[in-house]
């Protein structure tokens, strides 16, 4: 609380409000646009006038860093570029990002390892922001080493959920259902990259995605409005070996450090009796 007062009545530090727009300006109506949100919506869902919004997306009003935080909220910006917001406007940014092994993680880390370990015998693994592999437990390894070499081209440069799942020799050659699953995963990418705003590893990731053969043309371009299945089953084949599994997708609530929001862990289940003990095989196999 200290700091915002200091912050607030030191207006001689503030940078100077310019008489036209500017890089947070542009940020802001970038992500108006992004949430499909008119100024008069988050301005009241943010508790400040139209007017004043308006004024500093247009670069005639200086906003304070409460106000600005107030908007992100609104806006609902990832913590990654409410620090982007902040410094555009002048100001430090003021949150965190730590390394997954950094000391002060360590808790963390063991509250990851427990819930990936829980899930055996069925594959989980821990993601970042951009689907690289963060932690995984040994139901998961196992079963990508039953579909993949160690040595594929779709494992590097780093491991990547997306990546595995798109790359020619990766897991889509044997994925029955590729058109389906293919499909809504490739919505999803798009949904990501219009959700995170500019944000250029995003973007990146959707560009190899996109140019890897067998890859539909129209998958490259998002579709609006696109419904999602109720509930989408990733069905595998490799020789007698027929899987068919769904996934859930947990986040940590209420996160204030940029690793940790954007921190998910992908759980896989068996969708039928068969793939329950297909996989217990897998798992128990050396």
């Amino acid at each position: 609380m200290t700091t915002s007062s200091t912050t607030t009545k030191s207006t001689a530090t503030k940078p100077r409000p310019s008489t036209r727009p500017g890089p947070l300006g542009d940020l802001l109506r970038q992500w108006r646009a992004a949430r499909r949100a008119s100024q008069m919506t988050i301005a009241l869902d943010a508790g400040i006038s139209t007017r004043h919004l308006s004024f500093i997306e247009t670069g005639r009003s200086q906003p304070s860093r409460e106000a600005l935080i107030l908007i992100a909220d609104a806006l609902d910006i990832p913590l990654r570029e409410r620090n982007t917001l902040l410094n555009a406007a002048g100001y430090a940014h003021i949150y965190t990002q730590t390394p997954l092994d950094d000391p002060a993680m360590t808790h963390m880390r063991e509250v990851l390892t427990f819930m990936l370990d829980q899930h055996q015998p069925y594959p989980a693994m821990a993601l970042d922001r951009y689907w690289n592999l963060i932690m995984n437990n040994q139901a998961s390894t196992q079963l990508m080493g039953t579909f993949l070499a160690p040595d594929s081209p779709a494992l590097q440069p780093e491991i990547n959920a997306m990546r595995i799942l798109f790359h020619p020799e990766g897991l889509r050659p044997h994925i029955v259902n590729w058109e389906e699953v293919g499909g809504h995963l490739m919505a999803r990418l798009h949904r990501e990259a219009i959700e995170h705003g500019p944000d250029e590893q995003t973007h990146a990731l959707l560009d190899e995605i996109s140019s890897y053969p067998g890859v539909p043309a129209g998958w490259r371009i998002p579709v609006p409005g696109e419904r999602a299945p109720l509930l989408l089953t990733v069905h595998l084949r490799k020789g007698d070996l027929d899987l068919r599994m769904f996934t859930t997708i947990t986040t940590l609530g209420t996160p204030q450090d940029i690793t940790l929001q954007e921190l998910r862990i992908e759980a896989f289940f068996a969708a039928d009796p068969q793939t329950k003990s297909a996989l217990k095989k897998i798992a128990a196999t050396p």
